[in-house]
């Protein structure tokens, strides 16, 4: 089945000048190994189509049952230069929470 990855995560974002950084965190230690599988930098990417104008970097944090994601060209130049209502990526962690993925059944 589909579900989205709120329903297995926690997430954060944030920034660094043109990048988002945003950190996904599996809710329970088994979920991990399923989103370090389906969630890869470039099913990240296709999910913010559009909005990047670089790359989309998955960096792995095992233990703390966590992936992060750098998305390059994700802000517009940055928060001091950048018209987008959302310069700094606080909103991205959300958006990437609505990405679905399969579950095998009996996962939540």
């Amino acid at each position: 089945m589909k579900v989205r990855l709120l329903a297995l995560a926690h997430a954060r974002s944030g920034d660094k000048g043109d990048t988002a950084n945003v950190g996904l965190i599996a809710r329970r230690p088994e979920l991990y190994p399923l989103l370090e599988r389906e969630v890869t930098a470039a099913r990240v990417a296709r999910h913010f189509t559009g909005m990047l104008t670089g790359g989309v970097e998955r960096f792995e944090l095992p233990n703390l049952g966590a992936l992060n994601f750098l998305l390059h060209g994700a802000l517009g130049g940055g928060g001091t230069v950048s018209l987008k209502t959302d310069a700094q990526g606080k909103t991205l962690s959300s958006a990437l929470l609505r990405m679905e993925i399969e579950v095998p059944d009996g996962t939540l």
